[in-house]
């Protein structure tokens, strides 16, 4: 069974009498281990992409299955459940809540996906941010934010993470880090979707998709 499968996702907005085709058409299967970049030029339909198979946003006509589920046309709160479940979410900002620690932010994720805490300290040393684990978010770095958002969403051991520009604000070595904890991910089953400008995350993924003018293209 694929981890995740989207069929035929359109999406439209509209500002002021200006529709914007964000996506059209686009399909794609996920399968167990796989590791799966998304590269495009900015606005090509990377971000929205990522949020319709999250569930965050619905697509204007197709679907979205993860796990074997539906995700699209539920309520919030179903969706919610789901994600919550299986899918790990790492977006370009907003990943961690203010008021709470590091360590609280990683912890309160693996009990929306109804496990354990007890290793939220460990993932967070896994991605380099031992000594980070009281600091509130606003004390944070980008890349330590984006390695905290990480941790969360692996953490709660998702049966799907996908991933919208993960390495942006890290050094090389870093980046490295990233990239070893995700492949580590699927090595052990998990499927990841990784939005990115990375070269080294492309090569390195196995399988590339190149989307533009919110469709995929060949390379």
């Amino acid at each position: 069974m694929s981890v995740l499968e989207a069929i035929d996702l359109y999406r439209f907005y509209h500002v002021g009498d200006e529709e914007v085709r964000a996506l059209r058409g686009v399909s794609l299967r996920i399968e167990p281990g796989e590791l799966v970049a998304v590269v495009g030029a900015s606005g090509s339909g990377k971000s929205t992409l990522l949020a319709c198979l999250a569930g965050l946003d619905e697509p204007d006509g197709g679907y979205v299955s993860v796990a074997g589920q539906r995700l699209t046309r539920r309520s919030e709160e179903e969706r919610a459940e789901l994600r919550a479940r299986h899918v790990g979410v790492l977006l370009q900002s907003d990943n961690l809540f203010e008021h709470l620690s590091t360590l609280e932010n990683v912890q309160f994720a693996t009990l929306l996906a109804h496990q354990s805490p007890a290793g939220a300290a460990d993932w967070l040393q896994r991605l380099g941010l031992g000594e980070r684990l009281y600091a509130r978010p606003s004390q944070l770095s980008g890349g330590e934010l984006a390695r905290a958002g990480l941790a969360a969403a692996l953490a709660a051991q998702p049966t799907l993470l996908l991933a919208d520009e993960p390495t942006a604000e890290v050094d090389a070595e870093t980046e490295a880090l990233v990239l070893g904890e995700m492949e580590s991910f699927c090595a052990r089953g998990g499927a990841a979707l990784i939005s990115t400008h990375s070269p080294e995350l492309a090569r390195r993924a196995g399988r590339v998709l190149h989307i533009r003018d919110g469709r995929f293209a060949h390379a």
